[in-house]
């Protein structure tokens, strides 16, 4: 059952203080032009309220002044201040029934836009914040910030330095201000095709000699299970592809040597890949390790490789192609797990609605979804599926 919500006001947060002229050309790196087309969303829950949000959301956009601008012709970013959409909202329902909803399409009404859909007849904001006040006095903040211009490592600097401005802590030390040199290890290109470069870094065959020497991670473990339920789904299609491609999300800033810190701002993250074949049964340690390898390819070796390389933006178009083709399956992956979400405290506590253990969101077709939800393999895993 859809919320009842209604908008009370709309109005754009502009930064406290003006950005320098000299700081108005952000030049995005080719990292950020590789980078999907739709915003990042996250939603907050408190179970009440002290303060409304918008002083200390400008006092943030001063400092991450790239995020009130505006995007040209996927080059650069122009800082011209324009603001974050904020918004403001009331629920008719308590915060308990919204944090029951695990059907993302239930919870989209939270966030101030759709985070996958297109922004014509409005402005492109880089960011825009819903404050929803639910009939109990809880509250739901649902963010969304565009990933062309920020990973998940930098949209949590960002909500965590606001939240630090809220509780009055005013502005981190200069150590902690955010870095906006991505474009000067990656440096942008003028012509970008859609796509992402996937090489064969991994395969069932190179991987069955290491099971005993690699311990994979929860992450990886659970990837691994759903991965394999994915391709339990694709062996029902008439006309499964032969190859199943298993792809996640790696932050480079802890791969590279010296390591960058937490605030270097952008798409700082690169792909990690495991592939296998489609048919035959699937062991389940075999499949995390296989994660495991592809993840660990993702090294300063190979960050430098990935500086040098001419081709990048090429086999990335071939790579989609063959997509499109039916000639790959995909499964995508991406983990929140290290980033401090339930931290984040705007002065009035954490979050509530923490689950125990790792929770996985998983977007499937609805014939696709129905197969994985009656998956006997998966659900002895799983306490609940929602």
């Amino acid at each position: 059952m859809m919320m009842n919500i209604e908008v009370l006001s709309r109005e754009t947060i502009k930064p406290s203080s003006p950005t320098p002229q000299h700081l108005r050309n952000l030049r995005l790196s080719l990292l950020d032009q590789l980078s999907v087309r739709f915003y990042v969303p996250i939603i907050f829950f408190y179970d009440h309220m002290r303060i409304i949000l918008k002083k200390s959301l400008g006092e943030c956009l001063s400092r991450y002044y790239p995020l009130a601008g505006t995007i040209r012709d996927d080059i650069s970013v122009d800082c011209n201040d324009a603001g974050a959409e904020y918004i403001e909202a009331r629920v008719g329902c308590k915060l308990s029934e919204a944090i029951k909803k695990s059907d993302f399409e239930l919870l989209k009404p939270l966030l101030p836009f759709d985070p996958y859909g297109n922004v014509i007849g409005r402005r492109e904001a880089l960011v825009g914040v819903k404050f929803n006040v639910f009939d109990c006095g809880g509250v739901g903040i649902g963010m969304c910030v565009s990933h062309r211009i920020a990973d998940a490592a930098s949209v949590s600097a960002f909500v965590n330095a606001w939240a630090t401005m809220s509780r009055g802590g005013g502005s981190s030390t200069e150590a902690d201000d955010p870095i906006f040199d991505a474009a000067l290890l990656f440096p942008p290109i003028d012509i970008v095709p859609a796509g992402f470069k996937l090489e064969k870094r991994a395969s069932s065959s190179s991987c069955v000699g290491v099971l005993n020497k690699y311990s994979p991670t929860c992450v990886q473990v659970v990837s691994a299970l759903i991965w394999n339920t994915f391709m339990t789904t694709i062996r029902s299609k008439p006309k499964p592809g032969n190859e199943c491609v298993a792809v996640h999300a790696v932050n480079l800033r802890d791969k590279m040597v010296p390591p960058l810190p937490n605030h270097f701002f952008g798409n700082l993250l690169q792909i990690g890949v495991a592939a296998t074949t489609v048919d035959g049964d699937k062991d389940l340690g075999a499949l995390a390790s296989l994660i495991g390898n592809g993840v660990r390819e993702i090294n300063d070796e190979y960050v430098r490789r990935l500086k040098m390389e001419d081709d990048h933006v090429d086999s990335s178009k071939k790579e989609r192609d063959r997509f499109l083709k039916g000639e790959k399956e995909v499964f995508a992956s991406s983990s929140w797990c290290r980033f401090p979400r339930y931290e984040v405290d705007f002065g009035w506590g954490k979050p509530v609605g923490k689950r125990v253990g790792i929770e996985a969101w998983v977007n499937l077709s609805e014939q696709d979804m129905a197969i994985l939800q009656h998956d006997l393999d998966l659900l002895s895993f799983v306490s609940s599926v929602y």
